[in-house]
């Protein structure tokens, strides 16, 4: 069996790329107000490697750290996949609020939870476990997959 996938820690800087990252399936732990000794020690505590844009965080010693270069989502994003790459079809989903790992729902179960519309024109649904939303893949999945396109990274 492979090596498990590298699972992150986000610094508050980051909160769009750590957003990303989980839709695209990585475990990734992200808060939005944590310190620096705080974002250490979650990520020596849960052997997590830390995302920063802060040169000084990223070597801090006995913390594995990437130092993120850029400001532009996606190349943050082509930075983090290019370093760590997930095997194709090889990970669940996870929420991208809270960093739960996704179920399969049948439309009957999220029939109280979704619009009318949206059971009409959907059939497939995913439900948090963690913060009890509701997933689905409408026109905001088509804008990401366009994105993920035309940034040269792999669809979902």
């Amino acid at each position: 069996m492979g090596e498990s996938p590298t699972r992150f820690v986000v610094d508050g800087m980051l909160g769009s790329l750590a957003r990303w990252l989980r839709i695209l399936g990585y475990d990734t732990d992200y808060v939005n107000q944590r310190d620096d000794a705080e974002l250490v020690r979650v990520a020596r505590a849960e052997d997590r490697l830390l995302l920063t844009r802060d040169r000084e965080l990223a070597g801090r010693r006995g913390v594995q750290a990437l130092l993120i270069e850029s400001q532009s989502l996606d190349d943050q994003l082509a930075q983090v996949t290019a370093a760590f790459p997930l095997p194709p079809g090889s990970h669940p989903g996870r929420c991208s609020v809270c960093n739960s790992v996704l179920v399969e729902a049948t439309p009957e179960d999220v029939a109280h939870r979704v619009p009318r519309y949206v059971l009409k024109r959907h059939s497939q649904f995913q439900h948090c476990p963690g913060c009890d939303r509701v997933y689905w893949r409408g026109s905001h999945w088509r804008n990401m997959q366009a994105r993920l396109r035309t940034s040269g990274h792999r669809e979902l």
